[in-house]
């Protein structure tokens, strides 16, 4: 029996469902029943009828799930698929600045821990992080982890004071004004969509700043043929599937290696043997919650 097969095959025994980011390796987004932002895919694990959530991802997206489904199963098939950018921003430390500025609002990135989402007023993904600053009545922003994040919604909300913290995505800040720049000249005429996980200066230089699913619809609806892909190189698995009638470059180097390690044979091994299960304390659960709520309330930006 080929893996895919008895992959669906567990799957429907456990009465379970996968999600997968847009980074995860083609062949587990193809084996999933969703493939996502992290927006999306915590929607759906908001709405799912599942009893058991495999997620394919890295740490803090399984534990947002878990989140949002405290009495469900949620599994994530490599223990040690972690973002260091989440591990980047430590609770004490935000506590510590929450103590500096009094009466701001604290805007976590959804590429938080779950301990950290407890402390915050709010949550956000690169698709509505203006959109969720906006909402907001608070004159001071505390923005964290990701300073390249917050600082592109700066630009979009001048009106705002901001607080930030020196986190950053290492996939996304190692792209280089001169690595932009070096493929215009390799793809002339080329559309270059950025993520805004991106240096300033590198978002400078394209034609659209966008998430993951923004990239998607931007191609889908814009008359260009060509498009040059600053991001992590796994979203060209979709891109080529959604809009194949395109050609898409992306930037050499432009991998995430934490979103690499599920296979699909860790995704059969964590069907077979119901690993590894995310377990957080109650009170985690509990205060972790409203702010991912209020995030997904918000809804979509790009």
């Amino acid at each position: 029996m080929r893996i895919e097969d008895r992959i669906r095959e567990l799957k429907a025994q456990r009465k379970a469902v996968i999600l997968a980011h847009n980074y995860q390796r083609p062949e587990v987004q193809d084996i999933a029943d969703f493939v996502g932002d992290s927006l999306g895919l915590s929607m759906r694990a908001a709405g799912t009828v599942a009893n058991v959530i495999v997620f394919c991802g890295v740490d803090f997206m399984a534990e947002s799930a878990k989140v949002l489904n405290p009495e469900k199963k949620v599994l994530i098939p490599e223990k040690d698929a972690q973002c260091p950018m989440a591990a980047m921003l430590d609770v004490p430390g935000l506590l510590d600045m929450k103590r500096k500025h009094p009466g701001a609002a604290v805007v976590s990135y959804v590429n938080t821990t779950a301990a950290a989402k407890a402390e915050s007023d709010i949550c956000c993904t690169s698709s509505n992080a203006v959109k969720v600053v906006r909402s907001l009545d608070a004159s001071k922003i505390i923005f964290v982890p990701d300073e390249n994040l917050g600082k592109w919604v700066q630009r979009s909300v001048p009106d705002k004071e901001f607080v930030f913290w020196p986190g950053y995505c290492p996939t996304h800040d190692s792209i280089s004004p001169e690595m932009i720049q070096a493929a215009k000249s390799r793809h002339p005429g080329a559309k270059v969509l950025a993520h805004p996980e991106c240096r300033p200066a590198v978002l400078d230089l394209a034609d659209a700043v966008r998430s993951t699913e923004g990239m998607i619809r931007f191609v889908k609806d814009n008359e260009a043929r060509e498009f040059i892909i600053a991001t992590e190189q796994e979203l060209l698995h979709r891109l080529k599937k959604e809009a194949p009638g395109k050609v898409f470059h992306s930037i050499p180097g432009a991998l995430c290696p934490n979103m690499k390690k599920i296979t699909l044979d860790s995704v059969l091994r964590s069907l077979e043997e119901m690993n590894y299960e995310v377990e957080l304390p109650l009170d985690i659960l509990r205060r972790a919650r409203s702010p991912l709520e209020r995030m997904m309330q918000v809804g979509r930006g790009d």
